[in-house]
């Protein structure tokens, strides 16, 4: 099978395993906003966001390592397994020792400590399987976890939180047991016990994939905070003009709910597309091969992202259950801005593609380095301007910045060519559509339907044109 071929059936595999599922995940939202308020559900949004933090800093980067050498055919997939374990098992025991100390910050993760803990163990060990079972290109048995871990985790939050009216530790306790089930699912039908065993622990393979994701933790962990810090500056900062603390982040997380329909579609693709990147990186023809692809990718993000920030009012009343609380009905006022912000993220992490596929991780960081460095200023002077809308717009800026260090610094890895004329227009109608719907201004809806109609025009043509090459390149 062809290398197009390849990632069109990927990408189709990945889809049947993850689009199921999660629209589920997405629906549990109507769970959480009728039975959890405004500033329990900003606790759960931190707890979260903290879990994001730590899990790459005490597994030494694992998504990023094990899928890299896991696919190199240079490199014994036992070995890679073993060692990676060991290093994951190491890190976990470290951060069993760390977190301790997070519980004496005040009004953080009080009374949280041990569910933290276990959280983070259980995510990391679920993380180990999936990746490996990934290396082994073994993607329909990872969409197949896909969709039984989703069923699983939802039942459990039913349980724990419509039932026992667990609030937010029901919420930990069923990402603990669906990530446990499916962990161990994965290691049973996935073989990976003939992979593991310390006979297969190699010393110098550890400093190697070390001296690869170290560079890459400050990467993922500054986007971590990017997150983070919108939600503590809407906890902690004063604003006279908008009302902000726990209830403001609790609103802002649910409003990250609906860009995540966009964040999906791109996970989709990305899962298929990092395996390709990484076994074609020494491909004659690569620079094309990543040309045609962005370009379909930049098309389906501009279209979908201008299709919900139109249908957003339709789409959050769907996601969004505001008859308990009344806070939750404001969310889609926050929503379009993200929306964009989202876009330009999943562009972000195609461009990081080219860092990990040419073993240039430090350039990963210092992109990531600047957007982030900028993005809490950016928060300390909007939020109490702008409100939610503050900590939207400062997220936007901080993606938007790294897009064009990426694509400037990226290309000269792979120099792929890139049409910045096209991608800027399409932005600016993005932002104006943004405006109209978030102002309502009089006939506000035909207005963002006739932007959206262009933004689809716009791109549709080099969509068409991309997708019916990938499909019959032979």
């Amino acid at each position: 099978m062809n290398k197009y071929k390849k990632l069109v059936f990927n990408t189709g595999i990945f889809a049947i395993g993850t689009f199921g599922s999660k629209i589920l995940v997405f629906l549990l939202t109507r769970l959480y906003t009728a039975n959890i308020p405004p500033d329990e559900s900003g606790t759960k949004s931190l707890l979260f966001s903290t879990a994001l933090f730590l899990q790459p800093i005490f597994t030494f980067a694992l998504q990023e390592y094990l899928i890299r050498f896991g696919l190199d055919k240079d490199y014994d997939k036992r070995k890679v397994f073993t060692t990676s374990a060991v290093m994951t098992t190491a890190g976990m025991i470290l951060m069993a020792l760390v977190v301790p100390f997070l519980g004496l910050i005040p009004d953080f993760i009080n009374g949280y400590t041990l569910l933290l803990t276990v959280y983070v163990i259980m995510s990391s060990m679920r993380m180990l399987c999936q990746q490996f079972v990934r290396s082994l290109d073994k993607v329909k048995l990872f969409s197949v976890d896909g969709i039984l871990a989703t069923l699983t985790f939802f039942i459990f939050n039913v349980l724990f939180i419509a039932v026992f009216h667990m609030g937010v530790k029901g919420f930990m306790l069923a990402t603990i047991c669906s990530d446990f089930l499916s962990a161990v699912f994965l290691f049973a039908m996935g073989g990976i016990k003939k992979y593991s065993g310390i006979q297969y622990f190699e010393k110098d393979l550890a400093k190697e994939m070390l001296r690869f994701a170290v560079p890459l933790i400050p990467t993922i962990v500054m986007w971590t905070i990017t997150s983070l810090s919108d939600r503590i500056f809407l906890t902690k900062m004063h604003s006279d003009y908008h009302e902000l603390g726990k209830s403001a982040a609790g609103i802002y997380e649910y409003a990250n709910v609906v860009p995540g329909l966009i964040s999906m579609v791109s996970t989709i693709f990305f899962q298929a597309w990092n395996m390709s990147a990484i076994t074609e990186n020494d491909s004659a023809d690569r620079n094309r091969f990543y040309e045609k692809v962005f370009s379909a990718y930049e098309a389906i993000m501009f279209i979908g992202s201008a299709g919900l920030i139109f249908l957003v009012k339709f789409v959050t009343s769907i996601l969004v259950n505001s008859s308990t609380y009344e806070e939750y009905s404001s969310i889609y006022l926050y929503v379009p801005i993200l929306v964009v912000a989202v876009a330009f993220m999943c562009f972000d992490q195609f461009l990081g593609s080219i860092y990990s596929a040419t073993k240039h991780p430090k350039n990963s960081f210092w992109t990531a380095f600047v957007a982030c460095a900028l993005n809490i200023p950016m928060n300390y002077f909007l939020i109490p301007v702008w409100g939610i809308n503050g900590a939207a717009i400062a997220t936007l800026l901080s993606y938007l910045i790294c897009f064009w260090a990426r694509i400037i610094d990226a290309r000269y890895y792979v120099p792929f060519r890139f049409n910045g004329g096209k991608n800027l227009l399409n932005t600016v109608l993005l932002l104006v559509m943004c405006a109209v719907m978030m102002t309502q201004v009089k006939l506000y809806m035909l207005w963002a339907f006739i932007i959206a109609a262009v933004i689809a025009v716009m791109n549709f043509r080099s969509l068409l044109i991309t997708v019916n090459k990938l499909l019959k390149r032979s």
